[in-house]
Formats: C-alpha cells, structure tokens, sequence
C-alpha cells in the first residue's frame, strides 16, 4: 500500500474513475456492502482492485459486545478478503449488536479491565478467522463513561499490545472527541501508541451545541476536512512520516473534482512534512489549508 491518500469509493464516482484512471494511492470501501456473491457491486470492485490498491473497512462486527462475535458475519468477512485480498482491514473500537439486534451505529465503550478482556478475546477471534491482522479504528465519543479505569489511549495501547493488532488512527475522531469531552486533542496524541497507526482517516464534522450551548460535533463525513483536523495529521506526519490516509465522505457527496482535491491535499501535507523532515530540517512544512 502506498503512503498515499486514497478516497472512499462511491457509486456516484465510478464511472469517472474508471474512465480517466485518477491519481490516488487507493481506494476503500466498506466491507458489509459487498458480501455478496456476485452482480455489479463485485464487478465494478474487481475493475477498480485490478487497477489501484484496496482497504476494507468493516462496521458491522461490533468487536466491543457484550456477546460472541457473530460466525457468520466473520466467515463472510473472510469470503471478502480472500476475493480481493485488500492492503489493509479495518474494523471500529465500537459495538452495534445485543441480544435484541442489530443497531445501525458504533456505540463507545466504557474502558474497564472486563471490557479490554473482550475487546482483546474478539480482536484474537477475528484475526485467526481473517488469517491476517486487521487495523482497529479509535471511535468519536459524545459522552465519557464513569466507569472507565483507562484513558483511551492506554486501553487502545494495550489491545494493540496483547493481540498484534494495528492502528487505524481517525484525527477527526480524535477532535470531535476533544471538543464534546473537553480534552487536549495533543495530549492524547502524545499518549497514544502512534508507532502502530497503519492507515489515517480523515474527514468533515457537523457543528452544534448541546442544551447548555456548549459546542458539539457530530461525527458527520459530509464536509471538507477542517483546518484543525489538517493540524493534527501534519503533526502525526510529522512524528511518525507518511502512511496510508483517507479522506472519509459519506454523505452528502460531493462531484469527483472535490473529492480528489481532498485527496491531493493530503498528499501534499504528506510531501511537505516530508520535505522539511528529510531535505529542509531548517525550514517549516507549507502552511495548511
């Protein structure tokens, strides 16, 4: 996988990727909407692998459940991965399912020794199902749990520790998080295990405020990326150097052009820190957007 910045991929934008070959280090795309067997989905996905790197990222495993990880969900999973045999998976510190279903988000954690001994059992289970490692992603919070005997890095430190898992490191969680818990967003970067982080995920929030006007992000995926989240990758870069990163849009999608430039910005984050790293130790990376 190249330490570019690659793009989800959309339906939206397939056409055009696929008639003017753009320059993007990868694409990645969401495990649960192609499990399966066949038909244009799989088509369309086998025409982008045979042309440009591919991260799988799933969200429907619920690792952090208080249940057994669902067998099926898994063997599918490794129907997936074996077809397309993707540079990266990934999978979220979150759960979605309980006795009565299945829920359609990622809920966060509390971070206590019973619920690092869970998330540890089923990042295991998970690997050895997959034959590979998978990378798991930091989620965005809204609340903080009483609870919690850890600090989120710490507990994501130790679940990397104990199962040789990889790091999929989301800045934007990270700020949306600092700002709806009031936290230092640099003072958890400086506690987290960055020597980890495999993959970089970046992408837009939605304003608001709670009933006390306090600001309060949602984790939307439906805008640019912020200049502060743009911050914190060009300080991460700057620690660790470049690796994989991409530019999360869910919703509310933009036209291709839009979308690639995200990308580009990325890449020339990337390129600059690298520059000053390498080249230029005297001068600074080129000022963010």
């Amino acid at each position: 996988m190249p330490c570019r910045a690659g793009v989800g991929l959309k339906a939206e934008h397939l056409r055009t990727i696929l008639e003017t070959d753009p320059d993007v280090g990868f694409f990645e795309v969401h495990a649960e909407n192609y499990m399966g067997a066949g038909g244009p989905p799989h088509r369309y996905l086998t025409a982008i692998r045979e042309r440009y790197p591919l991260s799988v990222h799933g969200v429907g495993l619920s690792i952090g459940a208080d249940r057994p990880l669902d067998q099926d969900h898994l063997r599918r999973l490794r129907q997936l991965v074996d077809r397309y045999r993707p540079a990266l998976f990934s999978e979220h510190l979150a759960w979605s399912s309980h006795d009565a279903g299945f829920l359609n988000d990622l809920l966060p954690l509390p971070y206590t020794d019973e619920t690092l001994a869970r998330v540890i059992k089923h990042v295991d289970q998970a690997q050895e199902a997959l034959g590979r490692q998978i990378l798991l992603e930091n989620p965005s919070a809204y609340l903080a749990f009483a609870e919690s005997t850890y600090a989120e890095p710490e507990f994501i430190a130790q679940v990397a520790r104990r199962t040789g898992c990889g790091l999929l490191l989301d800045l934007n969680n990270v700020h949306v998080s600092s700002i709806n818990q009031a936290w230092d967003p640099i003072a958890y970067l400086d506690a987290y295990p960055l020597r980890q982080v495999q993959e970089i995920h970046l992408a837009g929030f939605a304003p608001d405020a709670d009933e006390q006007e306090r600001p309060l992000l949602i984790d939307a995926h439906d805008r640019p990326v912020s200049h502060a989240v743009w911050t914190l990758f060009a300080g991460v870069v700057e620690r660790i150097g470049p690796v994989p990163t991409l530019i999360e849009w869910d919703t509310d999608l933009p036209d291709w052009p839009t979308l690639k430039a995200q990308a580009d910005q990325a890449d020339r984050v990337m390129a600059s820190v690298l520059r000053w790293l390498v080249l230029e130790p005297s001068s600074r990376p080129a000022a963010l957007p």
